[in-house]
């Protein structure tokens, strides 16, 4: 069954749940169930109209992007400090946005004949971006609003107008091509969808007008570093170029763009101890903003469009350029297959794209405090940790994204038989068990090697004989830590010694020496390693077995989701692609938490200057919750107190009620049949009792209705999610700051 077949399995259980009637809450489960269900909820009958409809989503959510970058931008523009902030940006705090609100933020100031007008500090990082691209004052933020707001109108018109005229444009489309006509006009123009190919039967093939695309804008960002950035980090308006530097373009002298480098002590925004110098490979940090050159930016975007613009004229001649092709590792007829099922599966391509993403995300969370490329970031703490929390998050929720994409394409668009049985999807399926149960076992030893070294040392620390502990040194992990760091400060001028790791240039190079790791840091990189691996198992158990197992073979025929209703009614618990999906992103959370407090607590301790206190309390969990969580939980605790409020009071109160929604989540997850039963009759007791809430189950509506277990599961993970979310945002906020 493929992605352009009609039929859905959920108008199956849109009849058989509650034939009687539904309730409020079933309605509101069916339209969450089939909403992304557009061939069913929509009507829709052809795969150009699927894509259209896709197409009309993509403008929808770039406007909503746009809109809300807007209002952000229009409060720094309104209410914020951005003239006075780019004078000193490290002394002044960034404001976000002005509130008339007594009990938040620093202590009130008159301003405007108002007593209450608080400001909010800004910890999204906006205020250094604004400042690294250019920005110069509150005028020019509101132009880049307007941009904003007109784009973001732009994209809901282009949304409209796809879906719109579909049918319109399908007639037009089959009456202009009648060489592909057939029986049916609407199957005749499926070969013009708006798919991209980037892989053929001979072999990799960069599509060139995205190699293009992305080149062209690459080159496009150089050109504006250099003329906007950086006369801005120089203290100068406008881009003034010598004529020696005009003349270097045309006699190949492209040695001069790196000369006349800014001086070590060049303050960023001034024009004290600047340079000339456009195009640079200077590496490592600024020393006096603690971010990358922007000449070196400039270089590396101009180097790779030339890249991407060069390597799209390629096509399927680029195995010559990296020695073998996909065909010579996957027989031909297995290619063209896989190749067949990208194409024609839109799951396929969405899971894809969303591994890609994943990753970039992950990549990015890691750098942007690694080798911060907005001037000052790195010396905001807050930010530095919003926005390292804020991309693990996103990544983590698209990778599991990806795998119920991929899922989804295994049960609807995938099928084993005839010639297709040798092709990669197929072999994965084929050595399922074998890959299932050797990721069980690596999660296994993960967990009971880890958990066992953590249980002996909180028992010897707790008897008093701290020495008896089991400490291993990660000695593999910091010599390659020292490796990257001595080679960091390995560069030198081109010509001279760019590989030579015994050079280091010492006026350009920041003095970062490589961080010490111990015995607390082996365990928590195994313990994050341990959620990795078993967020992984999950998914991928579920999506191998999403077309059938051993307990259940014709799984396939009920979809992605299905009713979990306990042994009574078949036995069908944790068996459905739905569970495995709701498992995996529990333990994705509970992963990325244990990641977040390792990256935050050590910073803090780092900034603090106290890194040897996390050597002394991490290799037992009691030292985490002592002297990480709890300690710094403190001034949250006292946000409200005998002696009254304080400037992060509403951050206490949100760390209190984010608490209560993240313990209640486990309420629903545990979902015991018994419980349910028992909650449901007390709701409909009550509903009969009370004539009002009676009236709204009049009708067709006759009366409440248990959830189901993977319904309560659904407002379970919900819960937990965002209970811990906002229980951290506010942790954070309050410790760091």
């Amino acid at each position: 069954m493929d992605v352009y077949t009609q039929y859905s399995y959920s108008s199956y259980y849109k009849l058989s749940y509650h034939k009687n009637g539904k309730c409020a809450t079933q309605k509101v489960f069916d339209f969450i169930g089939n909403v992304h269900d557009i061939e069913s909820y929509h009507g829709v009958v052809t795969g150009l109209e699927v894509n259209q409809f896709i197409f009309g989503t993509h403008w929808g959510h770039l406007a909503i992007i746009f809109l809300w970058l807007s209002g952000t931008l229009f409060h720094i523009g309104w209410t914020g400090n951005f003239s006075y902030w780019r004078i000193n940006p490290v002394s002044t705090i960034a404001i976000s946005h002005s509130i008339w609100d007594p009990h938040f933020a620093s202590a009130a100031y008159s301003s405007a004949g108002t007593t209450y007008f608080n400001n909010t500090p800004s910890f999204s990082g906006v205020y250094n971006w604004l400042y690294s691209v250019g920005f110069v004052n509150e005028l020019q933020i509101y132009y880049f609003v307007l941009a904003c707001e007109v784009l973001a109108l732009t994209f809901l018109l282009l949304g409209k107008l796809h879906i719109f005229n579909s049918s319109s444009l399908l007639n037009w489309i089959a009456h202009k091509t009648p060489i592909y006509a057939t029986s049916s006009k609407y199957e005749a123009i499926l070969p013009l969808r708006f798919t991209t190919t980037y892989i053929d039967a001979t072999g990799i093939r960069l599509n060139f007008h995205l190699a293009a695309l992305i080149g062209t804008f690459s080159c496009l960002w150089s050109g504006h570093l250099v003329h906007v950035s950086l006369p801005n980090s120089r203290g100068e308006t406008t881009f003034k170029p010598s004529f020696g530097l005009l003349t270097s373009i045309s006699n190949g002298s492209w040695y001069n763009y790196m000369l006349q480098n800014d001086s070590p002590n060049h303050v960023y925004g001034s024009s004290y101890g600047s340079g000339k110098s456009l195009l640079t490979f200077i590496g490592g940090l600024d020393s006096t903003s603690s971010s990358l050159y922007v000449s070196d930016m400039a270089h590396h975007h101009l180097a790779i469009g030339i890249l991407f613009i060069w390597a799209g004229h390629l096509y399927s001649s680029l195995y010559k350029g990296i020695g073998h092709r996909i065909s010579d590792i996957v027989s031909a007829s297995g290619l063209r297959l896989v190749v067949s099922f990208i194409n024609k599966s839109l799951h396929l391509q969405l899971s894809l794209a969303l591994i890609f993403i994943s990753l970039t995300t992950n990549f990015v969370s890691q750098v942007m405090y690694s080798l911060p490329a907005y001037p000052y970031l790195a010396y905001d703490y807050v930010s530095v940790v919003s926005l390292f929390v804020h991309h693990n998050w996103i990544a983590s929720l698209i990778m599991v994204g990806s795998f119920s994409h991929g899922t989804l394409f295994l049960i609807r668009d995938y099928t084993r038989s005839g010639s297709n049985t040798q092709d990669v999807i197929s072999r994965l399926i084929s050595h399922k068990a074998s890959i299932i149960s050797h990721l069980s076992w690596a999660s296994l030893f993960l967990g009971f090697h880890t958990l066992g070294l953590y249980i002996h040392n909180d028992s010897v620390v707790a008897f008093g004989e701290p020495y008896k502990q089991l400490l291993i040194e990660p000695f593999i992990a910091q010599n390659a830590m020292n490796l990257v760091s001595f080679t960091s400060k390995s560069y030198g001028v081109l010509g001279t010694s760019l590989f030579d790791l015994t050079y280091i240039n010492s006026a350009n190079s920041l003095d970062l020496q490589a961080s010490t790791l111990g015995p607390g840091d082996f365990l928590a990189y195994h313990s994050i390693s341990l959620g990795l691996h078993v967020t992984t198992l999950i998914l991928l158990k579920g999506a191998l077995d999403s077309q059938g197992s051993f307990l259940m073979p014709d799984k396939v025929q009920f979809g992605f989701g299905f009713a979990c209703d306990g042994p009574a009614r078949g036995g069908t618990c944790d068996i459905s692609s739905w569970d495995s999906f709701y498992l995996a992103l529990f333990w994705a959370l509970n992963s990325n938490s244990w990641l977040m407090f390792y990256f935050h607590w050590k910073h803090l301790l780092l900034w603090q200057s106290m890194s040897l206190k996390f050597e002394e309390s991490s290799t037992f969990l009691n030292g985490w919750f002592r002297d990480y969580l709890w300690f710094n939980s403190a001034s949250l605790i006292r946000g409200y107190d005998a002696a009254g409020a304080n400037d992060i009071s509403v951050w206490a109160w949100t760390f209190l009620a984010a608490h209560l929604c993240w313990a209640t989540g486990f309420m629903f997850l545990i979902s015991w049949r018994g419980y349910w039963q028992e909650l449901i009759d007390t709701i409909i007791y009550m509903h009969l009792k009370t004539p009002f809430l009676y009236d709204l189950w009049s009708g067709n509506f006759y009366s409440p209705v248990a959830l189901s277990i993977v319904q309560a599961r659904f407002i379970g993970l919900v819960h937990f999610a965002s209970g811990l979310i906002v229980t951290y945002a506010a942790f954070v906020l309050g410790a760091t700051s």
